[in-house]
């Protein structure tokens, strides 16, 4: 019985006073933030409690039935929202890959460089793609175009990263047996990094085209395409039927995307 009980706390990890010091303080802090934005945005949860019946009573009312008949437009906005994210995802692994390279210190040696592309990096993740996409907007007009480039520049960042942090975890040794045999950079990249990365690449690929799917249907609301810029026009003429149609079809569409992509990147892990 007693060894029993000495294997059970072994498997019990004990957390220190201190540990529980640093939790409690978290705690508190949340908790305090949570009031402070409660209080400046007055969004009480009995208020939200409240509000809930209208938000129901909009839903059966206002939504449903959803318009079948406007099912074919939503269906080519679909089309023009995958397309853009594809487009952006495609363009920005291939961007991103060589970049990643000299983000990472295992590779790039020149420390000044290095900080360089890690610096870049950073403000490309910093700035949002919504924001991105209102200053491509006003450059390039209303369109796709100015989607695709907004999504195009954020993923850089975002896949870059990523794929630096990797390529600094790989193991080092067939690096290092490449180079004692006199192997240049490009031969101890394509040897030695690249069949330790390329199922994380896929993968972390998969999972941008998942976000870009998602944020393309944000970007259609500040003119840069997709199925946001009709679910933008049909709210503004109040035709909800119209609206309950686009946010099922999008629902459906995301969800597919999502259940293919989640499964291709289990396999590759």
């Amino acid at each position: 019985m007693s060894k029993q009980v000495d294997s059970l706390n072994k498997k019990i990890p004990v957390v220190t006073t201190r540990a529980k010091a640093t939790i409690g303080s978290i705690l508190t802090v949340i908790i305090a933030l949570y009031i402070v934005s409660a209080v400046f945005t007055e969004a009480y949860p009995d208020e939200i409690i409240k509000g809930m019946p209208i938000v129901i009573d909009f839903i059966v009312k206002d939504l449903f039935p959803p318009n079948l008949g406007y099912a074919d437009t939503v269906l080519t906005s679909l089309i023009e929202t995958w397309n853009m994210a594809f487009l952006s995802t495609t363009l920005s692994a291939i961007v991103a890959l060589p970049i990643s390279f000299l983000a990472a210190a295992n590779i790039n040696k020149n420390k000044a460089f290095y900080k360089a592309f890690r610096f870049f990096l950073n403000i490309l993740r910093t700035i949002p793609e919504l924001i991105l996409a209102v200053i491509l907007v006003a450059i390039v007009g209303i369109g796709a175009l100015a989607g695709v480039l907004a999504l195009f520049i954020f993923s850089v960042g975002i896949l870059a990263k990523l794929i630096s942090e990797t390529i600094e975890a790989i193991d080092p040794n067939p690096l290092e047996a490449i180079r004692a045999t006199g192997g240049n950079i490009v031969q101890v990249i394509w040897y030695g990094v690249l069949p330790q990365i390329m199922p994380h690449f896929t993968s972390y690929s998969l999972y941008v085209l998942e976000i870009n799917v998602r944020a393309s249907v944000v970007l259609g609301f500040v003119g840069a395409g997709g199925i946001g810029l009709i679910l933008k026009k049909q709210l503004a003429m109040f035709n909800f039927d119209n609206v309950s149609t686009i946010v099922i079809m999008t629902f459906i569409a995301v969800t597919i995307i999502d259940f293919i992509s989640n499964r291709v990147r289990e396999r590759l892990m």
